[in-house]
């Protein structure tokens, strides 16, 4: 599994150490394969912002965005050559001090709020999403599993 993290941001105190274990396990345990590749950058707020406005078209900052390589299926694992490329699923782009603040407002536990946001994203990567109720439900079904095996919460 490669998953690289890159902490981007001096705003918000941050190990990187456990999301990357969670992302790890979050793409072993949708079965993709060991030679499977994602990003998770840590931005700032201002940062994120730029990139909501630009690939989304909404504006202001927000807590997590999931930009994938391909249309994946949601429990689905696509095909894949033990020989060829890695699967590369794409990048999930954080704001850890809007995390932080909304973590705070709904009055759950920063590093849970974390964790969530590196679930979702990857989650999201993999062809999830919540588009009506009961996509929303199957991806937090999923997102409270995930988060279970690693003694986290989802609210």
């Amino acid at each position: 599994m490669s998953v690289f993290v890159a902490n981007e941001q001096s705003e918000s105190a941050l190990d990187p150490g456990p999301l990357h274990q969670l992302a790890e396990l979050v793409v072993a345990e949708e079965g993709y394969p060991e030679t499977t590749e994602v990003t998770i950058l840590f931005v700032s707020e201002d940062e994120i912002a730029g990139y909501n406005e630009r690939f989304l078209e909404r504006e202001g900052p927000t807590d997590v965005l999931a930009f994938p390589v391909e249309d994946f299926i949601p429990g689905v694992v696509p095909e894949h050559d033990p020989l060829g490329p890695p699967i590369l699923i794409g990048d999930v782009i954080i704001a850890p001090t809007y995390v932080r603040r909304q973590a705070k407002a709904n009055g759950v536990g920063y590093d849970d709020e974390m964790a969530l946001m590196v679930t979702h994203g990857i989650l999201h990567l993999m062809g999830y999403d919540h588009e009506n109720d009961a996509d929303a439900e199957r991806m937090e079904a999923r997102e409270r599993d995930l988060l279970a095996k690693v003694g986290r919460v989802r609210p």
